[in-house]
C-alpha cells in the first residue's frame, strides 16, 4: 500500500514537472535590439516596454549597440540564435539593419521596427509616431512666432530615416514662406547620431558665418536643440533665437520653462512603449495586429501603427508632460522661482 502511494506521488510529481516544462516552453521571449541608451528618451522606452511585456508574461532580452552598426547586427543575430519568438529593432542605421529581417524570417522570427524604420526589407510591422507630422508641428509653432527672418535648419542623424521624415514635415510648412522670400534659409546641416556636441559645433560655425544674425533654429530633437542653445549662450543669444526640439527630455522642458528653448514635441513614450510590447506579444502568438497606415521603406508599404505627437510649450506644460506623469512639476520648474510656477 505504501509502495503504491509512493509510486502515485512520484508519478504526480513527474506529471507536474512535465506540465511546468511545457508552460516554460510556451513562454514568449522578445529580443529588443536598441541603437543606444545614451539618450534619456531611450531609457524610458526600454523600461516601459520591459515592464509591460513582463505583465503580459513575456521575457525581454535587451541589447544596446552604443551606436555601432556592426555591433547591433551581431547582437541581433545572437538574439535570433537564442530562440526568441519576435525581434523588436530600434536601428542605428535603418539601411544597414534592414538586412536582419531576412535572417530573422529564415528562423521564423517576425520583426517589428520600433520608432525607426528598417529600410529595404520585408519587415512585418512598423510602430512609431507620425514623424512627418512631428516636423510640421515644429515648423508651424516657429512660423507662427517668426513668419519672416533667417532660419537655420539643424537636422538629426543622416542615417536615421526619421530625421528625413521630420525634415519633410518641416519643409511642408516652411517652403511656401521660402518661396515668397519671407524666410531665408542661411544654413542646413545634419548632426551625426543626434549628438549635442555635433549640434554645438554646427551652430558655433553657423553663428560665425552669419555674424550671429540668425532668428530661428529648426532643431529636429532636444539633444540637438541643447547643443544649439549652448552655442547661442556663448554669444549671449540664448532666449533671443527661437529653437524647436522634440522628445520632451527633462533638460529640454526645463529650458522651455526657463525661456531658452521655444518648444518641444511630446511623443507619449508610455503609449509607444506599451503598444510596442503588446504588439510584440501578439506577433509572437501569431495574432492579428491592427494598423492605421502604411509607410514605404524602399521595398514595400510596411503595415504601420502611427501615434499622434503633441506640441509642448510654456503655456501647456502642465497639461501635457506633467499631467501625464512623464515629468514631475518639481523637476521641470526646479530652476524657476516657485512663486512663478503655474497652478497644477
Amino acid at each position: 500500500m505504501r509502495k503504491s502511494i509512493v509510486i502515485s506521488t512520484l508519478l504526480a510529481v513527474v506529471l507536474f514537472l512535465g506540465s511546468f516544462g511545457v508552460m516554460a516552453q510556451d513562454g514568449i521571449t522578445i529580443g529588443l535590439s536598441m541603437d543606444n541608451l545614451r539618450l534619456e528618451r531611450w531609457q524610458h522606452d526600454r523600461d516601459i516596454f520591459v515592464e509591460r511585456a513582463e505583465e503580459l508574461g513575456a521575457e525581454v532580452l535587451v541589447q544596446s549597440a552604443n551606436g555601432d552598426d556592426m555591433v547591433q547586427l551581431s547582437q541581433a543575430e545572437n538574439l535570433i540564435t537564442q530562440g526568441i519568438d519576435v525581434l523588436v529593432v530600434v536601428p542605428h542605421n535603418g539601411q544597414v539593419m534592414g538586412s536582419i529581417v531576412r535572417e530573422a524570417h529564415a528562423n521564423d522570427v517576425p520583426v517589428l521596427a520600433y520608432d525607426r524604420m528598417l529600410m529595404d526589407s520585408e519587415v512585418d510591422y512598423y510602430l512609431s509616431f507620425d514623424n512627418v507630422r512631428v516636423g510640421e508641428l515644429q515648423a508651424e509653432f516657429l512660423v507662427e512666432r517668426q513668419p519672416e527672418g533667417k532660419y537655420f535648419l539643424l537636422g538629426g542623424s543622416p542615417t536615421d530615416n526619421n530625421a528625413k521624415l521630420f525634415r519633410e514635415g518641416q519643409m511642408n510648412v516652411l517652403q511656401p514662406y521660402i518661396d515668397e522670400g519671407k524666410i531665408e534659409v542661411v544654413g542646413d546641416q545634419w548632426a551625426k547620431d543626434w549628438l549635442p556636441q555635433e549640434a554645438l559645433s554646427i551652430i558655433e560655425n553657423a553663428l560665425t558665418a552669419n555674424n550671429n544674425d540668425i532668428d530661428v533654429i529648426v532643431a529636429s530633437n532636444d539633444s540637438t536643440a541643447g547643443g544649439a542653445i549652448e552655442a547661442l549662450a556663448e554669444q549671449g543669444l540664448a532666449g533671443e533665437v527661437l529653437v524647436s526640439g522634440q522628445d520632451a527630455d527633462l533638460a529640454a522642458v526645463q529650458r522651455v520653462v526657463e525661456g531658452t528653448q521655444t518648444m518641444t514635441i511630446y511623443k507619449p513614450i508610455q503609449n509607444l512603449a506599451t503598444s510596442g510590447a503588446e504588439i510584440a506579444v501578439k506577433m509572437a502568438r501569431g495574432e492579428e495586429v491592427e494598423t492605421n497606415g502604411a509607410i514605404n521603406n524602399g521595398e514595400y508599404d510596411v503595415p504601420s501603427i502611427l501615434l499622434t505627437p503633441v506640441q509642448v510649450h510654456k503655456g501647456n506644460m502642465v497639461d501635457t508632460v506633467i499631467e501625464d506623469g512623464f515629468h514631475e512639476m518639481e523637476e521641470v520648474y526646479k530652476n524657476v522661482p516657485e512663486s512663478e510656477w503655474p497652478e497644477q
